[in-house]
């Protein structure tokens, strides 16, 4: 496994993210462990989820399913750099009840505490805010991170889901107050099919420093060969494939995508995860297996190189918007 620092931080973590959001939805408790176990035996550290998770009457459900992980012992937590998030809203089903969501510094604090007794540990490396919070200024989270980070239970914070100005004004906020390093990482949509992030949020990730964490490096299994996958087994795309192939200009680019692939004996998942790591300000994509072999595929990714001629045909098939201005304007 490759490491890397994350952003401007002294933090080594491993070039592949563990996803954990089908651990409980999708993936059982035992079969969630053996993957986490799997992942570590390979050298993945950084391990993400978030406090959600798990969804509807079982929120929550992934965060547990970590810490009773982490309570088998052998130095699993110590081993491992911890990222969650904060923002989606905690309350049980069916209760609108105020302050159990987005990133006023109640929640955040009651939101730290709450997590740290599902996970199983006294401190979270990398706490995540899940989206921009319209309503509560920058002052007041810093303020509410800086009392978590004197306290010992979070180390370092992020975002996810930020634009680009959001990332701006929460570190030049940071930098005013002192005594915060700021965010240090921001996790994005960000993939051979959706490359937007190019235009202003991986610019403003690098500019202040921040390490970038794709997730959905597939596009929702889009780029994970769905298309050789009907012809050979019959098996049919479903959820955003399915949709994005009913448009027949997608179809057809995933099909000279799958071809170009497929003409140099590469996967296309593990070509696509490849792709993203060649990219400038990746720290690492998310990757979130439901089976030992999804894990083993996406691990294969790290060592592939892709050629010139690869690249260059990947650019041609799923061209970058380019940088701003120059996205839209002259």
């Amino acid at each position: 496994m490759e490491y890397t620092q994350l952003g401007r931080t002294g933090l080594k973590v491993s070039r592949l993210v563990l996803g954990t959001m089908n651990f409980g939805p999708q993936t059982d408790e035992a079969t969630s462990h053996a993957i986490m176990d799997a992942a570590l035996d390979a050298g993945l550290n950084f391990f993400d989820t978030a406090n959600v998770y798990g969804w509807g009457e079982n929120k929550g459900r992934t965060e547990t399913i970590i810490g009773n992980w982490f309570a088998k012992g052998g130095d699993r937590r110590d081993k491992v750099v911890l990222a969650t998030k904060v923002y989606g809203n905690m309350a049980p089903d069916g209760e609108a009840w105020p302050n159990h969501d987005k990133l006023s510094a109640l929640n955040i604090r009651r939101a730290v505490d709450a997590s740290l007794k599902r996970l199983q540990t006294d401190h979270i490396d990398l706490y995540q805010f899940h989206h921009i919070d319209r309503r509560t200024p920058f002052e007041e989270i810093w303020q509410a991170v800086d009392v978590l980070v004197q306290q010992g239970k979070i180390l370092y914070a992020g975002s996810s889901n930020f634009p680009g100005y959001k990332i701006a004004q929460a570190n030049e906020t940071a930098a005013r107050r002192g005594g915060t390093i700021g965010l240090v990482s921001e996790q994005c949509l960000y993939n051979l099919a959706e490359r937007r992030a190019e235009m202003e949020v991986i610019p403003a990730a690098q500019e202040y420093g921040l390490g970038v964490i794709p997730w959905s490096p597939l596009h929702g299994g889009l780029l994970g060969g769905v298309i050789r996958k009907e012809v050979e087994g019959g098996r049919r795309a479903s959820g955003r494939a399915a949709d994005s192939l009913a448009d027949a200009a997608i179809r057809e680019q995933i099909q000279a995508y799958e071809d170009l692939l497929g003409k140099h004996g590469l996967e296309p998942g593990e070509a696509a995860l490849a792709w993203l790591l060649t990219r400038p300000g990746v720290t690492g994509p998310i990757v979130g297996p439901r089976t030992a072999e999804q894990l083993e595929s996406a691990i294969r990714a790290v060592d592939l190189e892709l050629s010139e001629e690869v690249l260059a045909g990947l650019e041609e098939i799923f061209p970058g918007p380019g940088p701003s201005p120059e996205a839209f304007a002259w």
